[in-house]
């Protein structure tokens, strides 16, 4: 399921066009208008006629979202214009379906790149996802597993307890009486999505080309991110393996069982269908249902997300999502978790980075910080490494003289990656992933009122971690892989020198070194070289000649042949001859010269 493209051919497929002209259409009537123009889109669609903004003028719809000028003080310009471009936007998404409404949805967590009033208009797409009729989901159901509902299910409720902009969720029972969780893809959403992934790709690069500051936002690359996460969404199969690994890492730590991960009915399991056990508790995101049980919970909040901590930087694999709609206290007084659809991953030499970075944002090493951000990060052209730190060290040093359990991770963290963007640095998507992981985790104790900070969590083990990076066994076992991967590379160096050497001269290329005004010396210098050797050699056989005659003369069997002094001395004579005439040649063309 290849979904990301670089571009669209519009003559392809009608159908292409036409959702590209319902796509440019609602954008243009939704307050986008002038850009349509500017970017000239609407110029590539035969025969259509660009509809005019529906919207009123700026004071009206200003009025209408109800913006308090007073509130805001120097910032209301900006914010104004985050919440008037956040709501024509939202407008937009919420027409054109689940694919817009997902990347409004990522769109949501960038709190990097967007000030808090688009933010704002953003989440409110959350629960925007339209269902779709229960006959149409019976009939995907069906196809999906090869067999008649009631053949597998005693009972399936026909409304959906969830929405998304991928699945759709029922709660239905087994035969065998177990409750369970039925999670259905959109039909066809996978051709929809494919479709539109490659005309949003088309329409940012079309948007960058003539706005410096959407260039700046870097709009292609969190499309492609987009993308990818999609791409890994819509295999429900991939969300199911997921469950099981994280269920394993968290099994080796959790002793106490703090967590319940739903059980996979992998028997039923396709690429478009997950069956699992129904979780019966109160999500997190229902504060009101969820604050009598807020004294049972915290403890054991607090004691998970060190759980969470220590398996990001231990085993590198983590759930990325974990929201208050993806938390539930149960019945049995457990914290449950689901929806495994986005996780994190980072391999051993990036969570050492990654613990490097959480030590020195810890200790307020800036210069440290810089460089560790620098050795992970996408960039164009390398930054003035004195600028960038100072303004890291601008950034944090509000946060300076708090104790580590007054600051909020979020908005430190949120603070350095807009200063990182502001250099042209970004995150990878995975390293991004990690951060908001985090955020998202630090938001839910604060919606909670939970009096934790996840940076002081970090503190303990960031702290417990750098130890272990540097004891011996570690120390030895980085250096065991340094030598393993020094042995390749020395393998493979005499193959591709070889290679490199025949190809160089199949092509009949030479190599030639003219010094001007230097030959005279470097010919004098060549000719002691050679008159030299010729001396060193002599020498030697000289030794062996003489130590070869006085050996003889002792009688020894090994040496006493006449061929060993003929061919020694032969050696000798031939030794003195090529240095007379070396000498001689020399001295005739000295003369000539002369």
């Amino acid at each position: 399921m290849d979904i990301i493209k670089t571009g669209i051919d519009l003559t392809k497929t009608i159908k292409n066009v036409a959702r590209l002209r319902e796509i440019v259409s609602v954008l243009a009537k939704n307050g986008f208008y002038e850009f349509v123009i500017k970017t000239g889109i609407h110029q590539k669609i035969p025969d259509f006629v660009l509809p005019n903004s529906t919207l009123k003028d700026i004071e009206s719809e200003i009025a209408e979202l109800e913006l308090d000028h007073s509130s805001q003080g120097k910032d209301w310009k900006k914010y104004s214009w985050g919440k008037i471009v956040g709501n024509r936007l939202k407008k937009a998404f919420e027409e054109l379906g689940p694919t817009f409404i997902k990347l409004g949805q990522l769109l949501s967590t960038r709190d990097d790149m967007f000030n808090s009033a688009f933010i704002e208009e953003m989440k409110k797409l959350l629960d925007q996802v339209k269902g779709i009729p229960f006959p149409e989901a019976k009939k995907a159901i069906e196809e999906s597993i090869g067999k008649k509902l009631e053949d597998v299910f005693k009972n399936v409720d026909s409304t959906a307890i969830g929405t998304a902009s991928i699945g759709i969720v029922y709660k239905g029972e087994l035969l065998s009486g177990e409750q369970v969780v039925i999670k259905i893809r959109r039909p066809n959403i996978e051709k929809v999505i494919k479709t539109d992934i490659s005309i949003l790709l088309f329409l940012a690069d079309k948007l960058e080309s003539v706005s410096e500051e959407i260039k700046h936002l870097g709009i292609t690359r969190i499309i492609d991110d987009f993308a990818h996460t999609l791409q890994n969404e819509l295999d429900f199969n991939l969300e199911c393996m997921n469950c099981e690994k994280l269920k394993q890492n968290i099994a080796r730590v959790d002793t106490e069982s703090i967590f319940h991960l739903p059980k996979m009915y992998k028997e039923y399991g396709r690429e478009n269908l997950i069956v699992m056990e129904y979780l019966d508790g109160i999500y997190f995101s229902r504060i009101q249902e969820i604050k009598p049980y807020i004294h049972i919970i915290e403890p054991k909040l607090i004691k998970g997300i060190k759980i969470f901590v220590n398996s990001l930087l231990e085993d590198g694999f983590f759930h990325a999502d974990l929201h208050g709609g993806n938390f539930l206290f149960l019945k049995n007084q457990q914290i449950g978790i689901i929806d495994f659809g986005l996780v994190g991953s980072i391999q051993r030499r990036g969570r050492v980075n990654l613990i490097s970075i959480l030590y020195a944002l810890v200790t307020y090493d800036y210069e440290n910080l810089a460089y560790e951000f620098l050795e992970v990060a996408e960039y164009d052209t390398i930054p003035d490494i004195d600028v960038l730190t100072l303004d890291i060290k601008r950034c944090v040093e509000p946060f300076i003289g708090l104790t580590v359990r007054q600051m909020n991770f979020s908005k430190i963290l949120g603070t350095v990656i807009k200063t990182l963007s502001k250099h042209g640095i970004y995150l990878p998507r995975d390293w991004f992933v990690v951060f908001r992981a985090m955020m998202v985790i630090d938001g839910v104790g604060r919606s909670l009122g939970i009096n934790y900070e996840i940076f002081a969590l970090l503190d303990e083990s960031v702290k417990e971690k750098v130890k272990k990076i540097f004891s011996k066994e570690e120390l030895m076992k980085d250096g065991m892989w340094g030598l393993k991967d020094l042995s390749s590379s020395l393998r493979m160096l005499p193959r591709h020198l070889k290679w490199f050497v025949k190809e160089f001269a199949k092509r009949n290329y030479a190599v030639e070194i003219k010094l001007k005004g230097l030959e005279k010396d470097f010919s004098k210098l060549s000719n002691a070289i050679i008159f030299a050797s010729y001396v060193f050699l002599s020498g030697i056989f000289i030794f062996a000649g003489v130590y070869v005659l006085d050996m003889g003369s002792s009688g020894n069997s090994i040496i006493d042949s006449g061929s060993i002094h003929i061919n020694t001395w032969t050696i000798i004579l031939w030794l003195f001859g090529g240095l007379i005439f070396f000498r001689g040649k020399n001295f005739i063309k000295k003369n000539k010269k002369e």
